[in-house]
Parts: C-alpha cells; sequence; structure tokens
C-alpha cells in the first residue's frame, strides 16, 4: 500500500518544528527563571534545548517508520525522551538503547513465537500502555532529578552527590529491568529447545507461560542489562567535565550494577507472573492470559496483566538498587 503525501513529509516536517519548539521552551525556561528564586541557575541552554526536542524527534519518527512503535506510543515516547534528555544524556542514552536492542529482540525468530504466542504481532509495535510500562518510573524520576538536582550529567558518588547518584542508579536500574526482561522473554523462548520451569514450583512448563525461566533466558536477562550499565557508563565518561570525572569514583561498577539490574528485574516479572497473572494453555496451542472454554490451567491466578506486571517490576527494581550499588559500590 502507498502511504498518503503527508505520512512521507511528516519527518521533515518534525524535524522542522523542532528548532522553534525548542526556541519557545527555551523563552519560556528563561522568564520562569526570572520569577524564580535560583534566577540563572535554572536556566537551560538554547542548544541543550534543541537538542533534548531534535533527537526524540528523530527517535520518535525512526521508531515509527520501523513499525517499532504506534501513533500513541511514539507521541507518549517522544515526551518521555524530551524529559530524559533534558535531565540528563545519558537518561536518554538509556531510553534509547533500551528501544532499538529490545525492539531487535521482539522482532527476532518472530516466526517461532507466532507457534506459542495469541497476541504475537509482527514487528512488536508497542503502544502507549508499554511505553507507561517501561518509561514510565524512569520519566517521574528524570521529573524529580530536574526539581531536585537540575539538568546535567553528573558522576555517580553517594558521598558528595547522593541526591544525583540516588536518582541516577534508580533510573538506570528501571530501564535495565525493562530491558533485562524483555531480552529473557523474547531471546530466552526462542534459543534452546528446552521448555522453561516455573519459577515457583521449578515444574517444566510451555514457552511463553508467565513466570517461566531458565537458564539461557536469565543470562539473557543480565546480559541486557548489562548493555544499559555499559551506555550509561560511556555517556558519563565522555560529558562530565574531566576534572570532575578525575575526582569522582570509580564509574565502570554502573555496568555490573547494569547487569544485576537486569537479572533482578526479570527475576521480580517472573515471580509476579507465576503468581499472579493467569497462564493457561488453548486447544490451539497457544498460551494466554485469560481463562476460557478449551483452555487448560498452568499457573497464577487473573490479578495483574503483562502490562501491570512489567509496570511494578521496573518501579521494584528502581527503588532497591541505587541501596544495593550504595553498598557494593566500595567493593569495587
Amino acid at each position: 500500500m502507498q502511504e498518503s503525501p503527508i505520512y512521507q513529509i511528516l519527518p521533515v516536517l518534525l524535524c522542522g518544528l523542532s528548532v522553534p519548539l525548542s526556541m519557545f521552551m527555551w523563552i519560556g525556561n528563561v522568564a520562569y527563571s526570572k520569577i524564580a528564586s535560583d534566577g540563572e541557575n535554572s536556566v537551560i541552554t538554547p542548544t541543550r534545548w534543541l537538542f533534548s526536542v531534535l533527537v526524540p524527534v528523530l527517535l520518535m519518527v525512526y521508531g515509527w517508520r520501523r513499525k517499532g512503535v504506534n501513533r500513541s506510543g511514539a507521541l507518549l515516547g517522544l515526551i518521555c525522551a524530551i524529559i530524559l534528555a533534558i535531565a540528563s544524556h545519558a537518561y536518554l542514552a538509556c531510553l534509547a538503547a533500551f528501544f532499538f536492542s529490545s525492539s531487535r529482540a521482539t522482532k527476532f525468530r518472530g516466526h517461532i513465537k507466532r507457534q506459542f504466542e495469541e497476541d504475537f504481532r509482527e514487528g512488536g509495535q508497542r503502544n502507549w500502555a508499554q511505553v507507561i510500562c517501561n518509561a514510565g518510573m524512569a520519566t517521574q524520576l528524570a521529573l524529580l532529578y530536574l526539581l531536585d538536582c537540575g539538568y546535567g550529567e553528573r558522576p555517580i558518588d553517594f558521598v558528595q552527590l547522593y541526591r544525583s547518584s540516588w536518582l541516577g542508579v534508580a533510573i538506570l536500574g528501571s530501564f535495565a529491568c525493562s530491558n533485562g526482561d524483555t531480552w529473557a522473554s523474547e531471546l530466552g523462548t526462542v534459543i534452546g529447545s528446552g521448555d522453561p520451569f516455573l519459577i515457583t514450583t521449578r515444574k517444566r512448563v510451555p514457552r511463553g507461560t508467565n513466570g517461566g525461566v531458565s537458564f539461557l533466558g536469565l543470562l539473557a536477562s543480565f546480559l541486557g542489562g548489562t548493555l544499559i550499565g555499559l551506555v550509561y557508563f560511556l555517556t558519563i565518561r565522555y560529558t562530565v567535565e574531566a576534572s570532575v570525572y578525575a575526582r569522582s569514583p570509580p564509574q565502570w561498577p554502573l555496568i555490573v550494577f547494569g547487569g544485576i539490574a537486569g537479572l533482578l528485574g526479570s527475576l521480580v516479572d517472573s515471580l509476579l507472573g507465576a503468581t499472579l497473572q493467569y497462564s493457561g494453555r488453548n486447544e490451539k496451542g497457544h498460551v494466554v492470559e485469560r481463562p476460557g472454554k478449551g483452555v487448560r490451567h498452568i499457573s497464577g491466578v487473573r490479578i495483574l496483566d503483562n502490562h501491570s506486571v512489567n509496570l511494578i517490576s521496573s518501579i521494584v527494581t528502581g527503588i532497591v538498587m541505587p541501596s544495593i550499588a550504595m553498598n557494593l559500590w566500595s567493593v569495587f
């Protein structure tokens, strides 16, 4: 089917609007700073506004054109990306790493997933609900970062920069959880020939069952979180001033804590999925999340759906990871 002319010129139109939109936001920011008590310290530079609008627009257009998100997901994702980019470029980098890697993981061996997933969608388009579940927690924390610490990239230092470090590791943990869980569910289910086992009973269950885990899936969750940690570390390494970076504790443990967050988030997700999320198998052999005629119960009760489980997992991981990092950072 041929695209209408409006959709062909829309990417150019959005990129063109990025400049006046960023300038409008900068003017509003300057006006607010005149009223606020902190004056010039609260003014975000025009170049940062432009970057924080243009790059998210490009990401949104790319994701929409590649069918990684639908319209509602693209719009809400754009808002989240702008907030994350203004707060810290490291946060935007984590979002981009999650989006690109998880989209590729979702499309990986789709012909196999179609055999046991009832709601399988070619391309794995994300809607607004999935954006909230995967990026909502991080976006709220980024808003707190802006209100409490201002904008800008800062190293992790729980002694000198406790509040910004706490929020930074929490955002890292939230994205690592989402990416780790996505890698585990999308890669772990199609790599290897054996069925997973239910995390609560250790009994073998069909692939695609909520709460089903495997060694390869857990490894994938750790690697997915490690990618987020690596991206965060590299962004901090090359955006923080050299003098400030030199006085800070080693930042490479961010890579390790990203992996821990990915694994932890996947385990929390599996525990919730095995107990509070219904899994059954219909007559076609597909794993379904609701009871019905011809559906054989596998595990769980119908209290939460997949979106709720993902959201709760990202919240729990985001809250827990700062304490883990603060207590273990000295080990490295």
